[in-house]
């Protein structure tokens, strides 16, 4: 059990650090000088790359300590990360709105790649040798 917990809090703090990593220092908005339109905070390599690692992060907890941890502390992790960064600064209330989607978003992801991986191991133990 306490190497259970041990290693759902340490998957909490990878995917926070999943989420600091890519994209949580980066608070600047892009300019195009010729559409004049401004994107960001985050540019494409920042989210493909933490979505790399939260799925990765997902594969080898699941295969470590089961779906229900893997799910759960990544979901929990990632979304405190987006929380500490973005609730301190929103004016608007909306950042409340953003943190039920990263919620939502990276629990059913999650949930996905935990499901996909497990069900591979599954079959990979069962295939005859």
């Amino acid at each position: 059990m306490l190497k259970q917990i041990a290693g759902a809090v340490g998957v909490v703090v990878l995917a926070w650090a999943s989420w600091w990593g890519w994209m949580g220092w980066d608070t600047e908005y892009q300019l195009d000088p010729v559409t004049g339109n401004e994107s960001g905070p985050y540019e494409t390599w920042q989210v493909l790359g933490s979505g790399a690692c939260v799925v990765l992060l997902v594969v080898v907890a699941t295969l470590v300590w089961g779906r229900r941890t893997a799910v759960v502390a990544t979901t929990l992790g990632y979304t405190l990360g987006w929380c500490v960064t973005s609730l301190p600064e929103d004016e608007s209330g909306l950042a409340l709105v953003g943190a039920v989607m990263v919620l939502v978003g990276v629990g059913a992801a999650s949930a996905v790649v935990a499901w996909l991986t497990d069900r591979l191991a599954r079959r990979r133990r069962s295939a005859p040798a």
